[in-house]
């Protein structure tokens, strides 16, 4: 001690009173003056003790903890304003919604770049959200049993376009109208088999549909009437009448529009078979619940989310495989390193879980309800991770690019799926339509924007791919947004694929909508990575 202390006299003087200097912990409060007496004292602190300080305020790498027991990892550089923006917009939806806790995650290039838990992963016992912290995925379940569906038609053993019974005798042939119809699988990954959802009464749901598909056709009436009327104006060179057909227009579109009354929506989670407790041994024993009911439309009409045509999907690919669906999409989770995606199972013990939160009815957050999700595992059955996520959009992505760096080809590994099936997954399919994104269509296991452009020097439409989720205490986004690839960078071998920003983001509470928050966090990363 006396020869640390001869150390210190020598470096930064004599040591003084405890009321004028006190000793900084590294990476928290303000920064010690630099002068030659407190900054050469810490100098002289951290060399007699062997310890490397960067000179500044922070030692680059060291994490912040927070008032609320959060340790902030430091920004990864060229990401810093991205994840700052980023992460006080997702902050406000946080507050906004009233969520305990939310868990975020970015790529770039392939490259995780930032993932962030904020709020609390169990509120009673104070476990705070980590990048580690496991939580309901909800829908986003369904695009990993795409990805299961793709591997077997790439492989041969399933045929799309066959009916479903082929596969699965067990579920009855169909009739609609009095007409035979087929459901084939291709049908089922793009919601277009007719097959309920979690509503019963087909004259409901056919109601709703006839008033949107009217109020939709309204819009588009009066939309197209007005393009119409502006050309007009510009053909006429009469100003009065111009003028006069303007106005008359301005009126009329008015008018329709005072006239066009939303769609009244049942509340989502109103439905009884959310909340199923029967735990069911296998997929074909959970097509009872369905299998018997009558369609609601004829298959390929119409669109018609349904969670329960993925578990038909599910038998299929049981049968396809054959083997059991849990053990498959098991397996495929060890090979694309998703060591952290599971089965949302109420028994198993599954470290880092997440607890699930809804609000009463005045609006006071209780425990979610118990609930097994047994009954649809391909449609909303999964437990995972931020960190896993961005491995799955990560092996889409390069599967979907590779193809194109023909130069390095022989360099790079082939992906998961063949570039031409991830096209075919990620090309919108006719009749479709997206609930969550107004500007996609839903293709297959996947909602798809084209890019677009209508005017010059206005808003673009960038291609992404995404998912949403919403389950019993949980909701959740997934979404891809790839690097319009120039041929002079793919020929250059300067890069590698992937090319373009992955970001998920999972919350332990219901109908908390994220698509908007996804894309616009997307955007942000992406303008830092050409920045």
């Amino acid at each position: 001690m006396h020869r640390l202390a001869r150390a210190l006299r020598r470096v930064s003087g004599p040591v003084r009173g405890r009321g004028q200097h006190r000793l900084q912990r590294l990476g928290s409060g303000p920064c010690p003056p630099r002068g030659a007496g407190a900054w050469g004292w810490g100098v002289g602190l951290g060399l007699a003790l062997g310890v490397r300080v960067a000179a500044g305020c922070e030692q680059e790498g060291a994490p912040r903890r927070e008032a609320a027991g959060e340790v902030k990892p430091p920004p990864p550089r060229g990401f810093s304003r991205a994840i700052e923006s980023s992460r006080d917009l997702l902050q406000r939806i946080k507050d906004e919604v009233g969520a305990p806790g939310i868990v975020i995650g970015v790529s770039v290039d392939g490259k995780e770049v930032w993932s962030e838990g904020l709020g609390y992963a169990d509120v009673e016992n104070r476990v705070i959200c980590k990048p580690e912290t496991i939580m309901r995925i909800a829908s986003i379940s369904k695009c990993l049993t795409m990805m299961a569906v793709a591997k077997l038609w790439e492989e041969g053993k399933l045929d799309l376009d066959a009916p479903v019974q082929k596969y699965v005798p067990e579920f009855p042939e169909k009739e609609y109208e009095g007409e035979k119809v087929t459901i084939t699988t291709r049908l089922l990954v793009s919601h277009l088999s007719g097959i309920r959802h979690y509503e019963k009464d087909i004259t409901k749901v056919k109601e709703q549909k006839e008033k949107a598909n009217k109020a939709l056709k309204l819009m588009q009436d009066v939309k197209k009437s007005n393009q119409e009327k502006e050309l007009k104006e510009k053909e006429d060179k009469d100003t009065e009448k111009n003028n006069f057909a303007k106005s008359k227009s301005e009126q009329d579109g008015e008018a329709k529009g005072r006239n066009l009354k939303p769609v009244k929506k049942t509340k989502e989670f109103e439905h009884e078979e959310y909340y199923l407790k029967e735990k069911f041994e296998n997929v074909i024993d959970s097509l009872k619940i369905f299998k018997n009911d009558p369609l609601f439309f004829k298959p390929g009409s119409q669109f018609l989310y349904s969670t329960y045509g993925f578990t038909l999907l599910s038998a299929v690919v049981e049968r396809a495989s054959g083997c059991k669906f849990t053990d498959y999409m098991l397996k495929m989770f060890h090979d694309l390193d998703m060591l952290a995606t599971v089965l949302d199972d109420n028994e198993s013990m599954i470290y880092n879980r997440a607890r699930c939160y809804v609000c009463n009815k005045k609006g006071r957050l209780v425990n979610a309800p118990y609930v097994d999700n047994s009954y649809k595992w391909a449609g909303g059955g999964f437990l995972s991770s931020a960190g896993d996520l961005l491995k799955f959009g990560n092996a889409l992505l390069y599967s979907y690019q590779v193809g194109q760096f023909k130069n390095s080809a022989n360099k790079l590994l082939p992906g998961y799926l063949k570039p031409d099936i991830i096209t075919m997954m990620w090309t919108p399919v006719p009749n479709t339509e997206a609930s969550w994104d107004k500007d996609g269509k839903y293709a297959m296991g996947w909602v798809v924007v084209e890019k677009q452009q209508e005017y010059g020097f206005c808003r673009q439409q960038r291609h992404y791919v995404s998912h949403t989720g919403g389950a019993v205490g949980a909701s959740s986004v997934l979404l891809i947004l790839p690097e319009e690839l120039d041929s002079e960078v793919i020929n250059s071998g300067l890069v590698t694929p992937p090319r373009g920003v992955v970001v998920n983001i999972i919350c332990n509470m219901q109908s908390v909508s994220l698509n908007s928050t996804a894309l616009k966090i997307a955007k942000e990363f992406d303008k830092d990575k050409l920045a």
